[in-house]
């Protein structure tokens, strides 16, 4: 019987084929958007290198310090994320790094703009980045404020060009510092692990941040699992009511540990004290159905007008005994066909979609791309967008009299 559905199916969209075309645009330029949409998230918070352990990674991203009179918000300071965050229970790993700055360099006498980051060693130990050449500096280099470096291969192409660079010296906003390794380039919209070149903190000019309760400093935790989140955030609240403010109007500092979507969802909104992932994922889903919404109504319309044509074809099959559901399982076999060859054409227009993007530099060193995720995203929506725009029409069809039907009408 399914087969018989398919066959007949392909039949009824040959046979009007503008009201086809219109159903196949309105689908693939939904799935479309919606695909891009997916791929965007995907790469920015699922599992790519060098964020490999995402799930088992959480940040202190954030503090809160208050007084009688004020309150200030921002990243915490190195003198905070090492004297209170180091040792949490459920904690394998903790690393500290600054947020990433541009620093201007000359190249043959050109100006160039490069991203800097500050880091200590075990940065490296809990990321997964990618080495073309050489290997990362250590926790040794940090304690010796060993001026050394570790590249993207775009930095490495604009100051050494195709040569290797391992060895060789970098100009950094007046220091000098030796390269010891290159990395394949990180995308700007992975916020941990970019930058264009990491350095040892230890190499900053001022020793000031030592002691610094607030600013720009992010706390990096590699837990044990993802159950010792719960105990690895308990603690930190904890920690933080014995921290000694050296600021003044100030005498109390909240900090938080928090996975990338949650700190995402705090920054979408601002006046939240802390970031709840699961609202952020159902409001990303409600903007999604209601995009869909406009153009399900449109199919469903065409859809109804579709199935009035054919009442008469509705009529003789009720009058030799097809039950209403055997007549609604075809209309919608037939509606899940359309939409389907509507999603191959969207993800076929989804690779030159995302190729777009990466090459407008809308995000720098941009690397997106298809997945079985995304694939999987598509199909899905496909599957759920026929049947939604196909249910009522199905419905609408089975309510019709035998007689009504072949007469034209609908009840």
């Amino acid at each position: 019987m399914l087969k018989n559905y398919v066959k007949i199916a392909f039949k009824v969209l040959l046979r009007r084929k503008f009201f086809t075309f219109i159903s196949l645009f309105a689908i693939s330029f939904t799935l479309v958007v919606l695909m891009v949409a997916a791929a965007l998230l995907d790469h920015m918070f699922a599992t790519f290198p060098p964020e490999t352990r995402n799930d088992r990674t959480i940040t202190i991203p954030y503090v809160r310090a208050s007084g009688e009179h004020f309150e200030s918000t921002g990243n915490p300071g190195y003198g905070l994320l090492d004297g209170y965050c180091r040792n949490l229970p459920g904690a394998e790993k903790f690393s500290i790094f600054c947020s990433h700055a541009p620093v201007t360099s000359y190249v043959n006498g050109q100006k160039t703009v490069s991203y800097l980051k500050r880091t200590d060693g075990v940065f490296w130990e809990i990321l997964d980045f990618q080495f073309l050449e050489g290997a990362p500096y250590t926790n040794e280099n940090e304690k010796n404020a060993d001026f050394v470096a570790v590249i993207n291969q775009a930095t490495r192409q604009k100051f050494f060009g195709s040569g290797e660079a391992i060895g060789k010296n970098i100009e950094l906003a007046g220091e000098r510092f030796r390269v010891v390794g290159v990395v394949k380039n990180v995308p700007d919209y992975r916020q941990i692990p970019f930058a264009d070149v990491w350095v040892p903190i230890s190499t900053s000019k001022s020793k000031v941040y030592r002691t610094a309760l607030r600013g720009g400093f992010v706390g990096l935790v590699l837990a044990h699992s993802p159950a010792d989140f719960p105990a690895i955030k308990a603690e930190l609240v904890s920690r933080m009511k014995h921290v000694q403010m050296n600021e003044t109007g100030f005498n109390k500092v909240e900090a938080m540990a928090e996975t990338v979507l949650e700190t995402t969802a705090r920054e979408v909104s601002p006046r939240r004290r802390e970031g709840n992932a699961f609202e952020l994922l159902a409001a990303g889903l409600v903007m999604a159905l209601l995009f869909m919404l406009l153009p399900t109504i449109n199919l469903i319309n065409i859809n109804v007008s579709r199935i009035l044509e054919r009442s008469s074809e509705i009529g003789v099959r009720k009058a030799f005994g097809a039950s209403s559901w055997s007549l609604v399982g075809q209309f919608v076999v037939e509606n899940i066909i359309l939409t389907l060859v509507g999603g191959t054409l969207a993800v076929a227009l989804t690779y030159p979609a995302l190729a777009f993007i990466g090459q407008s530099r809308l995000f720098l060193y941009a690397d997106l791309h298809m997945n079985w995720r995304i694939f999987c995203y598509g199909f899905g929506l496909a599957l759920f967008f026929g049947l939604l725009s196909g249910v009522f029409p199905a419905w609408k069809m089975s309510r019709l009299h035998p007689v009504q039907a072949l007469k034209g009408g609908v009840r």
